[in-house]
């Protein structure tokens, strides 16, 4: 794969004691195949509900500060491959993704298009403290979760609200959960505006922005912008769409080995519906509904995770340049959305934005196809920041931090709307060049390829907008000729004349200018064969010696398999050996009884022989010798038995 494409660790090659060598790549991806998948923790539906059963006039209420738009969003299920692998695209350094045809990034156009927040006014940030238990007891009269955090219970805010088990009964359906959850919400609510109903608004506020716009891994609700709420008459005065981008970014940069990404991930979900429609992993509804995440819904994919990650990877390196939708949104009707009517004046900018110790940079300059503009070749970022920024833990901060002054600078280009992204450049040619260069400091074969690629769909572009010149000139030409014919005067004649040369060498120099560009398009094809007919040589060659190591671990593995056989063999061998010394032992105890019944017979014979004697000199009759004899011996073969 290109560097141009998916972006990954660098390949290190890691000796163990045998020799063996294992590419990082195949450790990052086990570690991917080891960890969980990205969960939903919004808590989409509870919120929902919760708004549902707020009074009229807190809705009103949420309606002037901008949030209107964004609560009625109906919930869209996560695409976890999608988020996935497009995280693993992402560039820390300049906080864009890379794909083999340049930069792409979510804008603040895109924000304010998908989700309906608003992206003006000013920016969310202010003091951040080590502890946020007073604000917590005060405005919300809850408590945090340790002396130095500012982090409040999920259940607890949500049970504040009316929802103290937000689990599905048994056989309940969606509808009807939906529906029990707004009357518990609606039973506990305070329905007259006064102290009681302005602390629901700041708990209801924060477990939108906790869980949702500014949503985190973990289940507890973060309190930062509980300050931000205290006056609720100017909570609509700042740009919650933009924190939610500067959150996403943040979220994104994190290391690749942790999956999923925190903040509010379905933006990223239909910005790529929207951008990328070649992965089809969206299906359009609701046609005409705004804002347009209204407008789609997650195509469920029931292979695995990890198969889906891969073949999304392999489709965004075989994407077609031409089938990248730059600007998806011409032709959406502003009226429809007031929102991106405020909007419009932060789009199309380079511009620092803010969330509390959260600023990150958007590199508008990077997209300017965005903007329906050539690329032009501009100096790409690095990373750098000014400040230190404390640890990413939302448990509360080291110390007690006011961020307008710490970083002032980025503030100020915030309030000066940043700065707007022109471009001059007649082709994306020489971007698509140092794009290369740029990223393929590991330029393999592969990333020519994509630079060849990028420079070719460049070329064609203009090729295709010298065409439309060309034909708009013959067409110029011909009225010309006509108007010439039906001349009156010798005076117009004469004028016409002049005009239909003119006309003429600006049709032929256009001419002759498309037939430059089809040559070059045609030397570009060849030099695209020629280089990707190398590369397939070279993938050739890296494999004749992948193909040696595979023949000499085979062989090894073969000897280990024949020692093992021998291994089993002698385990077998031993086994009979241990089964003939059982057999021995036996026939030997066998022969030592029998040995002993002959002795005892030899004595039986040698007494016998004696008794006769005996009773030959002593006159004894023969039978009753012989019943002495018969008892005796009888006797004696009892008693050697029971020995």
């Amino acid at each position: 794969m290109s560097p141009l494409g998916r972006r990954r660790a660098p390949c290190r090659l890691i000796r163990t004691e045998s020799g063996s060598r294992f590419s990082f790549r195949i450790l990052t991806l086990l570690v991917f195949v080891l960890q969980s998948e990205l969960r939903s923790r919004l808590g989409w539906a509870v919120i929902r509900a919760i708004y549902d059963g707020l009074p009229d006039f807190q809705v009103r209420r949420l309606e002037g500060m901008g949030f209107g738009p964004f609560l009625r969003l109906e919930e869209l299920t996560p695409d976890v491959a999608l988020i996935q692998a497009l995280k693993e695209r992402w560039d820390p350094e300049c906080h864009t993704f890379l794909f083999p045809w340049g930069h792409m990034v979510p804008t603040l156009e895109d924000v304010v298009q998908i989700t309906g927040l608003r992206v003006d006014g000013q920016a969310v940030t202010g003091t951040t403290y080590t502890s946020y238990q007073e604000p917590v007891e005060r405005l919300l009269e809850l408590e945090v979760r340790g002396e130095r955090s500012s982090l409040v219970g999920r259940t607890a805010l949500q049970a504040s609200l009316g929802v103290a088990s937000a689990r599905h009964r048994t056989g309940e359906e969606q509808a009807e959960y939906l529906a029990r959850l707004t009357e518990d919400a609606r039973a506990v609510l305070a329905e007259e505006e006064g102290a009681a109903a302005d602390r629901d608004l700041r708990r209801f506020l924060i477990l939108v922005i906790g869980k949702l716009i500014l949503g985190t891994r973990g289940d507890p609700v973060s309190c930062r912008c509980l300050p931000l709420l205290e006056d609720l008459t100017q909570v609509g005065s700042y740009a919650w769409g933009a924190a939610l981008l500067a959150h996403l970014f943040d979220s994104l940069g994190t290391s690749s080995r942790e999956t999923g990404v925190a903040g509010f991930f379905p933006l990223l979900q239909v910005w790529a519906y929207y951008h990328l429609p070649s992965l089809c992993r969206g299906v359009a509804r609701r046609r005409g509904a705004v804002p347009l995440l209204q407008r789609w819904r997650f195509c469920r994919d029931e292979r695995s995770l990890r198969r889906q990650v891969t073949l999304i990877h392999d489709a965004m390196d075989n994407i077609p340049f031409g089938h990248v939708q730059w600007t998806p949104y011409v032709g959406e009707d502003d009226a429809t959305q007031p929102w991106v009517e405020r909007g419009r004046p932060y789009f199309g900018r380079d511009i620092w934005v803010h969330c509390f110790n959260t600023v990150v940079p958007l590199h508008h300059r990077l997209v300017a196809r965005t903007l329906g503009l050539y690329q032009a070749v501009v100096e790409f970022p690095t990373r750098q920041r000014s400040w230190e920024r404390p640890g990413r833990s939302f448990r509360g901060i080291q110390q007690v931090t006011d961020w307008t002054v710490r970083v002032r600078e980025q503030l100020d280009d915030w309030e000066r709307r940043g700065k707007e992204v022109v471009s001059e450049a007649a082709s994306d040619e020489d971007y698509y060049r140092a794009y290369a260069r740029r990223y393929g400091a590991q330029l393999d074969p592969e990333g020519r390829i994509a630079s060849l690629e990028g420079i070719l769909h460049s070329t064609i572009q203009q090729r295709d907008d010298l065409q439309a010149v060309v034909d708009q000139l013959r067409g110029e030409l011909e009225r010309a000729q006509q108007m010439v014919g039906g001349a009156s005067s010798s005076r117009e004649d004469l004028g016409r004349s002049v005009l239909e040369g003119q006309l003429a060498a600006a049709a032929a120099r256009a001419e002759d200018t498309l037939a430059q560009l089809r040559e070059r398009e045609q030397e570009l094809r060849t030099a695209l064969a020629r280089t990707t007919a190398l590369e397939a040589e070279m993938v050739e060659l890296r494999l004749l010696p992948e193909a040696a190591e595979v023949a000499r671990w085979r062989q090894e593995a073969e000897a280990a398999a024949r020692w093992q056989q021998d291994a089993e063999e002698a385990v077998r061998l031993r086994t009979e050996a241990g089964d003939l010394r059982t057999q021995l032992g036996e026939e030997r105890h066998r022969s030592d009884m029998l040995r002993s019944e002959m002795r005892g017979l030899e004595r039986a014979l040698v007494l016998v022989g004696r008794s006769r004697l005996v009773t030959s000199r002593s006159g004894i009759p023969s039978r009753s010798a012989g019943h002495y004899l018969t008892g005796s011996s009888g006797r004696r073969r009892n008693e050697e038995e029971e020995r």
